[in-house]
């Protein structure tokens, strides 16, 4: 009985990674091609209609339909009618600027429009390499990518007031760079009364604060709404996987989290949220995002909307305010806040119990903006697994020797379900010549040898099942550690030591080229060279789980024989396309088990027959040679 559900349970875990990989990464990687593949398309279709004129498209008209009498936020505009696509640098230097300085960001911000249209995150690069070019994140209208926020104000309905808009160059007062210790104001005036002035202040880290003021020196009252928008042309690439949410996201007041990816949002078009507070609202990649963030009391009407302007398809987060009346002589003031950076936790913040990470979650009293880095459903377990990892890694500075370290905390964690569970598989064991006795004593009567195998169980205290458990309580742990090492940036480009420059990356060395000592690529190989890929450490890992199952003594039933035989492969070519940081943990976790299934079976006086297996092994190999 106990032999069958083993070869059960073996079977089922299996096939459950094997689906696992299948639907979280090969499906990905296929959708990935697609993707590209779709996306040459459509520069090609782009580069063909250039020649034509784009659909027009009024200057500030909106991104969907407005409401009969009532204002919305701008929309994206068409670019003019045969404008060539401009590289970024040429793009940036054809609006007067100022620029952006702060310890994480560099950039600049337009006059004209009065734009957040020019970030880079200097921190970050775009590949391991530290002297690779740092992550764009925002980029001006007329480059190939435009992405930028835009703050400003919207007339009531019918309304024919003059407002600044994206074409209106504002003009600085005083002279200076935007930076940490010095704000920039801006001051625009409508000649018919207004007059516009703004305030942009930027902290250390990732949060920009604008200050809108609007005096009102003309002959009647003026009713405007604020708002404030982050606009993103064309479809970005996306990593594809189902465990990351990628597109336009938010916390929406009592509407909770918002989660629209770009295809969701190509089909609905536009998603309102009427009369919301507390909210939040922007689009997230994978490591970056962009957020607004009003005034937690203000009252919001908000939108999610897609637009094809011209042959470019637009997407767009927005907030309108309720009105403000600018009265005569009066002056009437609006605040915006913008997050545009890398999504660490220490600076999003963890809404968590005793997390001790005070980001801006906490600091400016966001609703739930943690969930802007995307711990998943289970994020009671990813969460505390990043909090563990974090701890250590400010205790030695480096990612793997924290994984290290937390795989010997959990193991003392679970450290007496885990001893009761291998003290059960010795005393399984020590029984086996019982066992053996039976089937020879009844070897027609399966009824019989089931009532008498429960029986010896019963008298030796056995729970069957309990051997169980080693690997059930691998799981989550498994899947935790694989959503942190995919999900966070801290893990982004965080070495180990020798060949692992990044844990949240494949082990990038392959047994197939003889771990680079032959120049050749063998993914490269037509059909087969997805499967071509097995770095070192995958073959650590395998080879620990090969000597994890020998310190058993092998089951009499020859299936049984060649599944086990063939797991250790099976996972070891699987794991191979896994982060080098869970290929790590899983290596290290199976050396620990070894280590405590060993000493509990002597402890129980059942023989370790590690040595005993491996030899016969060997031998077995001989003779059959």
């Amino acid at each position: 009985m106990s032999d069958n559900r083993n070869t059960i349970l073996a079977v089922i875990l299996s096939g459950l990674v094997l689906l696992g990989w299948q639907y979280f990464f090969n499906i990905p990687q296929m959708e990935k091609q697609r993707a590209a593949q779709q996306a040459q398309q459509q520069q090609e279709a782009a580069a063909k209609q250039q020649a034509q004129p784009p659909a027009a498209t009024a200057p500030g008209a909106p991104a969907a339909p407005a409401t009969p009498g009532a204002p919305t936020a701008p929309g994206a505009t068409a670019p003019a009618a045969n404008a060539p696509t401009l590289s970024r640098d040429a793009a940036i230097a054809a609006a007067p600027r100022i620029k952006v300085e702060t310890p994480r960001l560099s950039g600049s911000m337009s006059l004209k429009g009065a734009r957040l249209d020019d970030l880079s995150l200097i921190q970050f690069r775009e590949t391991v390499d530290p002297k690779s070019p740092p992550i764009h994140l925002f980029s001006p209208s007329g480059s190939a990518n435009p992405y930028y926020a835009e703050f400003g104000w919207v007339g009531a309905a019918g309304s024919n007031v003059k407002l600044p808009d994206q074409n209106t160059v504002w003009e600085q007062e005083g002279s200076g760079a935007l930076t940490p210790s010095s704000p920039v104001t801006l001051k625009w005036d409508n000649g018919e009364g207004l007059t516009f002035r703004r305030q942009i202040a930027v902290d250390d880290r990732f949060l920009f604060t604008v200050k809108d003021d609007v005096t009102n020196s003309g002959a009647a009252a003026v009713t405007l709404y604020p708002f404030a928008l982050i606009s993103r042309h064309g479809t970005p690439h996306v990593e594809g996987y189902y465990i990351l949410h990628e597109g336009l996201i938010g916390y929406l007041g009592d509407q909770g989290l918002q989660e629209k990816t770009y295809a969701k949002i190509d089909e609905a078009k536009v998603v309102d949220f009427k009369n919301v507070t507390n909210a939040w609202l922007g689009i997230t990649d994978k490591y970056w995002a962009a957020a607004l963030l009003p005034d937690t009391t203000a009252q919001l009407q908000a939108r999610f909307s897609s637009n094809q302007v011209g042959a470019t398809r637009t997407y767009q987060t927005d907030y309108l305010e309720d009105a403000k009346t600018v009265p005569i002589g009066g002056t009437v003031s609006a605040n915006a806040r913008l997050f545009a950076g890398a999504k660490e936790a220490r600076v999003v913040g963890i809404n968590f119990p005793f997390a001790g990470l005070g980001g801006y979650n906490q600091q400016l009293g966001l609703n739930h903006f943690d969930l802007l880095i995307d711990w998943g459903w289970f994020y009671f377990i990813t969460k505390p697994m990043f909090l563990a990892l974090d701890f250590f890694f400010h205790l030695v500075g480096n990612f793997g020797v924290a994984i290290l370290l937390v795989t010997v905390l959990v193991k003392l964690i679970f450290l007496p379900l885990a001893n009761k569970s291998y003290a059960s598989m010795a005393k399984m064991k020590a029984i086996q010549p019982q066992l053996l006795a039976l089937k020879e004593r009844h070897p027609d009567d399966k009824v019989k040898q089931q009532q008498e195998m429960m029986e010896i169980y019963r008298k030796e205290k056995i729970n069957p099942v309990a051997g169980c458990l080693p690997v059930l309580l691998q799981i989550p742990v498994f899947f935790s550690l694989y959503k942190v090492l995919f999900v966070t940036i801290e893990m982004r480009h965080a070495p180990f030591f020798g060949w692992i420059h990044d844990l949240s990356a494949p082990d990038p060395t392959n047994i197939f080229n003889l771990f680079g000592m032959i120049p050749f690529d063998p993914t490269s190989i037509p059909v087969l060279g997805h499967y071509l890929v097995l770095g070192a450490w995958p073959l650590v890992m395998g080879f620990t789980m090969w000597f994890q199952m020998k310190l058993n003594p092998q089951p009499p039933d020859p299936t049984q024989q060649m599944i086990f035989a063939w797991m250790p492969v099976i996972f070891t070519f699987m794991l191979a396309h896994f982060p080098a940081g869970l290929v790590i943990y899983w290596a290290w976790n199976n050396t620990l088990s070894v280590i405590q299934q060993a000493w509990i079976m002597r402890r129980n006086g059942v023989k370790v027959e590690l040595f005993d297996n491996l030899k016969s092994s060997f031998s077995k190999k001989k003779k059959t040679a």
